[in-house]
């Protein structure tokens, strides 16, 4: 008999976000409650609280008679992400520059190095994420707490769409990330001379070119294997 603890539903919904937002499930994969159930190694009615879990959160959809797929973002969706990322940011890093500290600065910079040697070696499935974790620290340490938390779910669609759209991610430059170091740095430096006027220009600038990598055609992926992904989860 195996000693081995079924996973608790937040373990499920924790390694269900890590695979979407590292992009191993493509927008549009249908999440099937009994594949789910089986790889996890738990019964269908532990999934499906995690289904609706990530529903709330618009990363995952679900339709009545259809079941659940990864969120699928339309243009009109993408574009209305980073125009209210461009209403937000701004203030949440004027926010953070009035109280940050020495060390939220250098978790910042360590955020840009770590990119960048993601983006060094062509791991641009890391370096997304590194990059969304960049804005998500501005965001935590703005001791803004409304503002931020609109923004952590808005860096979690940003990523499914850049997955879907960006034409860096398609076409996997080993030159590029979704989010430009060199913008990173150009904010750090803004911070570091606690020029939030600046700061809040850059961050403007910043996200409309990352919203300009965008190309809305039908690239897809092929889906991948649930069992294949999540079946050593309960191992």
């Amino acid at each position: 008999m195996s000693d081995v603890q079924p996973l608790t539903e937040n373990e499920i919904y924790e390694r269900m976000v890590e695979t979407i937002l590292d992009h191993r499930l493509p927008p549009g994969t249908k999440l099937i409650e009994d594949r789910l159930a089986g790889a996890f190694g738990v019964s269908r009615t532990r999934i499906r609280p995690v289904l609706v879990r990530l529903a709330n959160e618009q990363i995952v959809t679900l339709t009545p008679n259809r079941g659940a797929t990864v969120a699928q973002p339309t243009e009109k969706e993408a574009r209305e992400v980073f125009e209210v990322r461009r209403m937000i940011e701004p203030t949440l890093i004027a926010c953070f520059i009035d109280q940050a500290t020495a060390a939220d600065i250098a978790v910042l910079t360590e955020c840009i190095s770590a990119e960048e040697a993601a983006r060094q070696i062509g791991d641009i499935r890391r370096a997304i994420r590194l990059s969304g974790d960049f804005h998500l620290h501005i965001a935590n340490a703005s001791n803004h707490q409304t503002l931020g938390r609109i923004l952590r779910e808005l860096v979690s669609r940003t990523s499914l769409i850049l997955m879907t759209y960006s034409v860096n991610h398609l076409q996997y430059r080993p030159d590029a990330t979704s989010c430009g170091c060199m913008e990173h740095r150009a904010l750090l430096d803004a911070i570091r001379l606690r020029d939030g006027s600046e700061a809040a220009r850059l961050m403007r600038t910043h996200l409309e070119q990352l919203e300009a990598q965008l190309q809305f055609d039908e690239a897809r992926e092929e889906p991948p294997d649930l069992m294949q992904l999540f079946g050593a989860a309960h191992a």
